[in-house]
């Protein structure tokens, strides 16, 4: 817990962003490229997705889905899910034992793994929303803010639990 905190709050004041997503800093640094690359892959994907179950759905720009009913999606730089990658591998790095070479050989391929559902987990989380909003708008908020957002934090806890639990004590055991 201390860690998610910790890599949470290190976030929130080291990468800023405006909600245009048109700048994104680290320590005022500007890091925008790979921000935006991903929210244009993003909302390219979920546009694919959606268009695959809605004949409502365009695209405006690069980072706007749009529906004939008038509600939209536009993916900004916070929706990523670079953050959560961040965290997932602060996560990983600080299960102890550190000197124990085994288990950091189990980490350099568990990290990229968890960065693959967190990928994946992003991409169905504004997927859904875009898909649930499409009639009730008024739905937005509460799915993102809360809802998705704290299923995101589980999905990180339980595959944190799962090394934990699983591999980092069959490690210790071999």
């Amino acid at each position: 817990m201390v860690t998610l905190l910790i890599a949470n709050y290190f976030w929130k004041f080291t990468v800023l962003g405006d909600e245009d997503g048109v700048v994104v800093t680290w320590f005022g640094l500007n890091v925008t490229a790979p921000f935006d690359i991903m929210a244009r892959h993003i909302a390219a994907v979920v546009y694919w997705m959606t268009d695959l179950f809605r004949d409502t759905v365009s695209m405006i720009d690069a980072y706007t889905i749009r529906f004939e009913s008038g509600s939209g999606t536009r993916i900004i730089w916070g929706c990523s899910g670079l953050k959560q990658s961040f965290i997932w591998m602060c996560l990983i790095l600080t299960v102890v034992p550190f000197k124990d070479r085994t288990l950091w050989l189990h980490k350099l391929w568990y990290i990229p793994v968890g960065w693959v559902c967190c990928y994946a987990f992003n991409i169905l989380r504004i997927f859904l929303i875009a898909i649930l909003t499409e009639y009730h708008p008024e739905w937005f908020h509460p799915l993102h803010d809360y809802l998705f957002k704290y299923l995101f934090y589980g999905m990180l806890f339980v595959l944190w639990v799962i090394f934990v639990e699983k591999i980092r004590s069959n490690a210790s055991a071999s």
